[in-house]
């Protein structure tokens, strides 16, 4: 896969800028200069040429919406990166905390407001005022960042962009919002350039609608031949759904290699309970289609698939063990190892990693 490979970056109009708290504000160029928030070095990228680099102080930075003033490059993408080791130079350890919370009345749980920016002008409530696509974070690296407070956490939404190619790589990261922990909507896959997460922790916290620990969705009409998205060692925790193809989907792909997806609904149907399955294709329009391609992963809920005729839009591959542990009166499913005693090492992943 092409984004295993080492990123070439172009050696003549690289730009590194640096964000922390400690700097002057001025340019950003060193850390004695560095800018105060994220959205400033990235409002600071020169150009589209690829291999320009953002390094980020540990601390938290309250910041929603960001938006990168260019895009990366094929095989030259652009980076955001938290200095959580201080191998950097920062001189400080810990996570870059992206929080958009209200910084006096806490979680901001409101349409369209996330971590990197995505509106609909069409949309009747949220943050409306404006349409604008995520492809503004085409091709760019994230990692070693913890984003949080908001209504998506490490998610991109193309809005009108939707269609064309678009691929981030997220790495070392934590994403937590109320609707979507994490995931891409809505661009068509890029042959051997999908979006890329790895070792990364997405957590969301709402149950109802269009929400899932990560949301994903794609444009084709018909189902490709490759993925829109890869996740790799990753963990998925949510109320009901650890992914969810979104309402609005056509055709998406997606492979797992090496999850942990845990459900917390262990519902009791006869007590009026619902749950709508681990991996979630409740309530798709006529074109939505899900597949995923699961190795090595582990999944724990009520059910591995929407209960019911919604079931039909899933389909699936399993490659190595793929276990799952589900609600005693669920059928086994085809090509997953059922597991009957409680899986304690699996919930010792609930909590998000520390650095």
């Amino acid at each position: 896969m092409l984004l295993s490979r080492p990123i070439r970056f172009p050696s003549s109009k690289v730009r590194t800028f640096h964000v922390s708290k400690l700097g002057d504000n001025s340019d950003g160029s060193t850390w004695n200069k560095a800018f105060h928030s994220i959205q400033a070095a990235l409002s600071a990228v020169p150009d589209d040429s690829g291999g320009h680099q953002i390094i980020v102080r540990p601390g938290t930075y309250l910041e929603a919406n960001l938006a990168p003033a260019a895009k990366g490059a094929r095989g030259a993408y652009n980076s955001l990166i938290g200095d959580v080791d201080g191998r950097l130079g920062s001189g400080a350890t810990g996570w870059v905390l992206v929080d958009s919370s209200d910084p006096q009345k806490g979680f901001k749980s409101w349409d369209w407001w996330g971590s990197f920016a995505a509106s609909d002008k069409n949309w009747p409530t949220g943050n409306n005022q404006k349409t604008f696509s995520s492809l503004a974070c085409d091709r760019w690296i994230f990692r070693n960042l913890y984003v949080a407070g908001g209504d998506a956490g490490l998610f991109w939404d193309l809005t009108d962009k939707s269609g064309e190619g678009f691929t981030v790589v997220v790495e070392d990261c934590v994403g937590i919002g109320r609707a979507f922990g994490g995931g891409v909507c809505y661009p068509i896959v890029r042959k051997q350039e999908p979006s890329v997460f790895r070792r990364c922790y997405f957590l969301a916290l709402d149950w109802v609608g269009d929400t899932a620990a990560v949301l994903l969705g794609g444009w084709e009409k018909s189902m490709p031949a490759q993925p829109h998205a890869v996740f790799e060692d990753c963990t998925m925790v949510h109320p009901d759904n650890a992914v969810q193809l979104s309402y609005a989907s056509h055709c998406a792909r997606a492979r797992f290699v090496n999850c942990r997806m845990i459900v917390l609904n262990f519902t009791q149907p006869e007590m009026g309970g619902k749950a709508t399955g681990i991996i979630c294709t409740e309530k798709h329009q006529s074109t939505g289609r899900l597949h995923v391609d699961l190795e090595d992963c582990f999944l724990a809920g009520y059910s591995v698939f929407t209960p019911g005729k919604d079931a039909a839009a899933v389909s699936y591959t399993t490659k190595g063990k793929v276990r799952a542990y589900v609600q005693f009166k669920q059928p086994d499913t085809v090509g997953f190892e059922r597991v009957g005693t409680w899986p304690a090492e699996l919930f010792s992943h609930i909590a998000p990693p520390m650095v």
